[in-house]
């Protein structure tokens, strides 16, 4: 039974690895990372792009350490230096949808003597120090029933589709991170806790322009799980999708607001994850894939993307301008792509604000003051307003 159920595990992690390389939150830095001895103990230290919520545990038969993540890509595990002779083997991936786990085998009962995620360096790092504990301790230790919300938090609930009025704009903003899952932090300050406060304000200023209706992924400190922004997204039936952000990788030049859109690179896997783990309903506007393959189900989302990306890029040209017509600092590159999970809807146009960089002390500082907050809500709103213009006037030519 105990060889099924590893073979089971393995069948999963291995099913989902694809997905997992698009979706996750944060990566492993291997070059960072180490497991060695430091006297009796087991020093793990794991580097990150990005701070992620994480728990950890030990199990028995055999004595393992369990650390659970959210979405971390595990892919350069391989290669972490290793001198820990205590750790008889490791292994990663995919434990539930959202979630990741690592896996580390010991030779012998040993227990959590620290565990604390040090963002003060240039990445994130996870710090374990396992210390060498009898057997009974353990044994006790691993008996103990999972912790109060180990599991995976409910998926927060899908709005009622709004009231339409055609002559606004259905904007959904979606504040990043919250709940269990605080994002960046600096000073006394969270990711998640700042862009709530943000979401809010713009929120208001887009309402009070009167060219717009607004609907929130979450409007108070929850966490909604990554999957669940898009359903939110298509249940409300939004025309725009803005997620808003504030990281804290410091690597070069960090400083500045960035807009961030699907990476065409990403665009496959991200038809391919969608078809495999998304509600067959909730995939297209409009369109019923609950009897169609994986194939045909990503052949259609590549088809609506092909359609959508050029929005896109329109509606990160038209908040740059706007953003810069502010005289807002931006970063040195100011429109990248990646493979954010959140921007992969193939059919509502997507984009990813990075305000700025908790990492940056000049950034900190803008993103907690309130006139500063004002100004960006403002550009935000007039990029907005201006590529819903444009957006009308081409849709307008391109009708029969």
């Amino acid at each position: 039974m105990r060889t099924l159920l590893l073979a089971c595990l393995a069948a999963i992690w291995a099913a989902f690895a694809q997905a997992q390389d698009l979706s996750a939150l944060a990566r492993l830095d291997p070059a960072q990372s180490s497991l060695r001895m430091a006297g009796d103990e087991v020093a793990i230290d794991l580097a990150l792009s990005q701070p992620v919520p994480w728990r950890v545990r030990v199990l028995d038969d055999p004595p393992r350490l369990v650390l659970d993540m959210r979405e971390v890509d595990w892919s350069g595990l391989s290669a972490v230096p290793r001198q820990a002779g205590a750790v008889r083997s490791l292994r990663a991936g995919v434990f539930r949808p959202g979630w990741s786990r690592l896996v580390l085998e010991l030779t012998g009962p040993y227990l959590v003597a620290q565990a604390e995620m040090d963002t003060g360096a240039a990445r994130p790092v996870v710090r374990l120090r396992l210390a060498p504990a009898a057997a009974a301790d353990f044994a006790a230790a691993a008996a103990q029933p999972e912790p109060p919300g180990w599991a995976l938090p409910e998926a927060a609930s899908l709005p009622a589709p709004a009231a339409r009025d055609d002559s606004r704009l259905l904007v959904v903003l979606d504040p990043g991170h919250g709940g269990i899952d605080p994002g960046a932090e600096r000073d006394g300050h969270s990711e998640a806790a700042l862009m709530l406060g943000f979401a809010r304000e713009l929120k208001e200023v887009l309402l009070r322009d009167g060219s717009f209706q607004v609907v929130m992924t979450r409007e108070e400190d929850v966490f909604v799980p990554l999957e669940t922004r898009i359903s939110i997204a298509r249940a409300a039936g939004a025309q725009v999708f803005v997620s808003l952000h504030a990281d804290a990788i410091a690597e070069g030049e960090a400083v500045g607001a960035t807009l961030y859109t699907l990476a065409e690179e990403a665009s496959d896997a991200a038809a391919q994850a969608l078809a495999e783990r998304h509600d067959r309903d909730d995939l297209l506007s409009g369109v019923d894939l609950s009897k169609q393959d994986d194939l045909v189900a990503t052949v259609l989302m590549d088809m609506a993307r092909t359609e959508t990306r050029p929005r896109t890029d329109r509606l990160a040209a038209a908040l740059e301008g706007a953003i810069k017509g502010a005289g807002l600092r931006m970063h040195r590159r100011p429109h990248q792509k990646a493979g954010f999970s959140v921007l992969k809807s193939p059919d509502i146009p997507s984009i990813l604000v990075e305000l700025g960089f908790l990492s940056s002390s000049r950034d900190l500082k803008r993103l907690t003051d309130p006139a500063w907050r004002a100004s960006m809500a403002g550009a935000l709103r007039d990029g907005l307003k201006a590529w819903a213009a444009e957006d009308a006037s081409l849709s307008a030519l391109r009708r029969p």
